[in-house]
């Protein structure tokens, strides 16, 4: 059954990528173990640590919306190519950093910087480049198995990580990360994709703004990225940045904090496998009521409930989650022109970002005056508040499955108005980011 509905993966470019994205996905995973405990090793604190997060998230905030704006004008492909020879570059030097000694924290913090710089320019062009190598019937499919490789990845890599890191060292871990950004130009290579046509007659800023009155054009959109965009402020980067501090008091370290995100990854592998072959009437109602289980493992852990429960918690969590990214981003494909996709995907992902550099950067002093478990738990009553909010307005329900008949449009062609009755659908109800970011993928939902 599964094999019948994974029927995207004979497409040959779209196995490529994924082949290649899998990889980097993995070392991503790895590599966000290793350098929380690399600056805590280094004798960097909990604030320290968020500054790290937080040098990150930064660059995807100032440029992303031009990422969104290259990719669609120039090619997907282009943009993620050069995306991920930054990201190898910076990964390497960390790890050369870390084999040399104990580096500064701003060495932490230029080197992160430069991964979400890298970050800020492939994230908008996936959501596009898949379009252009998945057929129309088999979207939702490659969705699904996306969100599978990420939350395989956070399964695998925080429990390798987790033994690398107390065997070999942080510094092994993230030169495999960089490896992996080696492996992920390769696929990305070998794609034959149609020439991009590029636009012509036309600045960079009445691109954007055309992304931008696409974005606002549709109100369930808009509700779900102000939902994440708060569910990360208070949520998910406090957890986050204390997560590993409470677990290094309590949960045993490194191995106790990896149990708790392999356990994320596995339930979200569940979800995204539950979502394969699956369409539901109304995509993004069943998107946010996924969200419900985020809740509970900053709940746990807040309480200092013991690793077996956390990691029980995490699983809850990671199952929405592969659920809600696969029906999410296929919903967001549905509904916004091909030719747009990646400045849309921009502008919910930067809007969701817009706080996580302050999430990050205040998580801990703010736990060093309240306390870790009053900032966690206070975390896991807004994102179950908010998921009940978001469920109750309308225009999260006005959204319907719907099958796109038209071809891809190659990276860059002219972008159509919506027709009046693509138009009217919108304007009836007239989301991280719920997956577009490796996830999160710096300060995302749960993978």
């Amino acid at each position: 059954m599964i094999g019948r509905r994974a029927g995207v993966l004979r497409e040959r470019n779209f196995r490529r990528f994924f082949v290649g994205y899998a990889t980097s996905l993995l070392g991503t995973s790895m590599s966000a173990v290793a350098v929380a405990f690399a600056v805590l090793d280094s004798g960097g604190t909990a604030a320290g640590l968020g500054y790290v997060f937080a040098a990150g998230i930064v660059p995807q905030v100032i440029f992303m919306l031009g990422g969104g704006v290259i990719a669609d004008r120039f090619g997907r492909r282009r943009a993620m190519l050069a995306a991920d020879a930054v990201r190898c570059c910076a990964q390497a030097a960390l790890a050369a950093a870390l084999f040399l000694g104990h580096p500064r924290i701003w060495v932490f913090v230029l080197l992160a910087g430069l991964v979400g710089t890298g970050d800020a320019f492939f994230g908008p062009a996936l959501s596009g480049l898949t379009v252009e190598i998945a057929s129309s019937g088999q979207r939702a499919n490659a969705n699904a198995l996306l969100s599978v490789a990420n939350s395989a990845a956070r399964v695998a890599g925080p429990a390798l990580a987790g033994i690398l890191v107390a065997v070999a060292g942080p510094a092994v871990v993230i030169a495999c990360d960089a490896a992996s950004y080696g492996a992920s130009v390769f696929a990305l290579g070998l794609l034959r994709l149609p020439g991009a046509a590029r636009r012509s007659g036309r600045s960079p800023l009445a691109d954007l703004a055309e992304g931008w009155a696409e974005f606002r054009s549709r109100a369930w959109l808009v509700i779900t990225t102000v939902q994440f965009t708060l569910f990360n402020l208070l949520t998910w980067g406090p957890f986050l940045v204390l997560g590993p501090v409470v677990s290094k008091a309590y949960l045993g370290g490194a191995g106790g904090w990896g149990a708790v995100m392999a356990a994320l990854g596995g339930g979200s592998i569940l979800g995204g496998l539950l979502a394969l072959g699956r369409r539901p009437r109304r995509p993004v109602a069943a998107a946010t009521a996924s969200t419900f289980g985020y809740a509970v493992p900053g709940a746990l852990l807040a309480l200092h409930a013991p690793v077996a429960a956390v990691a029980a918690g995490a699983l809850v969590a990671g199952l929405g989650s592969g659920l809600g990214q696969a029906f999410d981003a296929t919903a967001i494909q549905q509904q916004v022109p091909a030719g747009a996709l990646s400045r849309v995907s921009a502008f919910e992902t930067v809007t969701a970002f817009a706080f996580g550099p302050l999430a990050f950067a205040a998580a801990g002093p703010v736990a060093a005056v309240v306390g870790p478990g009053t900032v966690l738990g206070f975390g896991a009553a807004w994102s179950a508040l908010s998921s009940a909010v978001a469920l109750a307005l309308p225009a999260i329900w006005a959204v319907t499955w719907r099958e796109r008949a038209e071809p891809a449009s190659a990276a860059g062609a002219p972008v159509s108005p919506p027709t009046a009755d693509a138009q009217a659908h919108h304007d009836r109800g007239a989301l991280p980011a719920r997956g577009t970011t490796p996830g999160p993928p710096g300060i995302a939902p749960p993978p």
